[in-house]
């Protein structure tokens, strides 16, 4: 059953006066990002309704550690190129219109033959049908993801595609904070949409409270590609920057007597929902689980969206490894064709 509760957030002044103004904008992907997305879903698989498909993700965040840290040199912006997407207030790596480099095409295929020998039965073919596709097969599956545009997407491949771009854009945005230094605060600048990464230009899969020093429970997004982290003040809705109606929805037990509304307030992964707008996004909180993981959690707590959905909510982000729509006849690709 859903829990419901609306609470009280700080004004972003309030905010910013508790944090000391040291509340960092970035953060940038840790080099281990995707093997701690893989403990995360090897703790949450145990006992799960789902956990086959949650185990699979995991083998799927193993392989893409393994290509991240193989990954070859590509071109990145430079100096210029960043200070000038930046005057512009434009993600200097944007997905729509960055020149994909092909190596990411190689992950992809080397992912599918990573995981062929631990996959189930049922994904095999389809693995084998990503390790066949074409180079131009490939790079529109990548625009239909890149571009949200499902017509021609193959749903079965999406997600190993989109592996393969998540390890490519987090390659690209790690080089860049290496090459320029000081991080990615210093290397990106703020964009004119703040719901938007500063890096690519994705929307989030959800947010995240992280504590660092003073600033405690800071709220930030989480790239659904290349799993950048930025700032956005909690008294803020995350799809129209509403600060008038924000209200929590969280799991509770069924036929439970305890005050559901306390438990709403207090849970660990909830769905924040904005009155003005009629969308939400999940919200996990580090400071009542360390271990809680954006895109893990957010996979492993599906009936949270079906619930809020019924609500009449629209979900505002997208997790790559989970996608919804009809499968397009078209999006599946001719063995060793384009």
């Amino acid at each position: 059953m859903l829990a419901s509760a609306t609470v009280r957030v700080m004004s972003p002044e309030e905010i910013a006066a508790r944090a000391g103004g040291e509340v960092p904008f970035l953060r940038g992907p840790a080099s281990g990002a995707f093997a701690e997305r893989q403990m995360r879903l090897r703790q949450l698989a145990a006992g799960h309704p789902m956990a086959d498909f949650l185990g699979f993700i995991a083998e799927v965040a193993r392989a893409q550690q393994a290509r991240l840290a193989a990954f070859p040199p590509v071109p990145v912006p430079d100096a210029a190129a960043l200070e000038r997407a930046g005057a512009s207030g434009r993600p200097a790596l944007s997905a729509v219109d960055w020149p994909r480099d092909p190596a990411w095409r190689d992950a992809a295929r080397a992912l599918a033959a990573d995981l062929a020998g631990s996959a189930p039965a049922p994904a095999r073919a389809v693995l084998a049908r990503l390790a066949e596709a074409g180079d131009d097969w490939l790079e529109a599956q990548a625009d239909c993801l890149l571009t949200g545009v499902m017509r021609g997407l193959d749903l079965a491949t999406a997600p190993l595609v989109a592996a393969a771009l998540q390890v490519y854009w987090t390659h690209l945005v790690s080089e860049v904070q290496r090459l320029h230094g000081g991080g990615a605060t210093q290397a990106f600048g703020r964009p004119d949409d703040p719901t938007g990464c500063p890096c690519c230009g994705s929307g989030p899969t959800a947010s995240v409270t992280r504590s660092q020093g003073g600033a405690l429970g800071q709220r930030y997004l989480h790239c659904a590609l290349c799993g950048t982290e930025w700032h956005l003040p909690r008294a803020k809705c995350s799809h129209c920057q509403s600060t008038r109606a924000i209200a929590y929805h969280s799991l509770d037990a069924a036929g439970s007597d305890e005050d559901g509304s306390a438990r709403a307030a207090q849970a660990t992964i909830q769905a924040e929902s904005c009155e003005d707008c009629g969308h939400y996004l999940k919200i996990v909180h580090t400071d009542r689980d360390p271990f809680v993981d954006p895109v893990a959690d957010d996979l492993a707590t599906v009936t949270l969206d079906l619930l809020v959905s019924e609500q009449g909510l629209r979900r505002h982000g997208v997790n790559l490894m989970l996608l919804y729509g009809e499968p397009d006849p078209d999006g599946a690709p001719p063995p060793g064709g384009s």
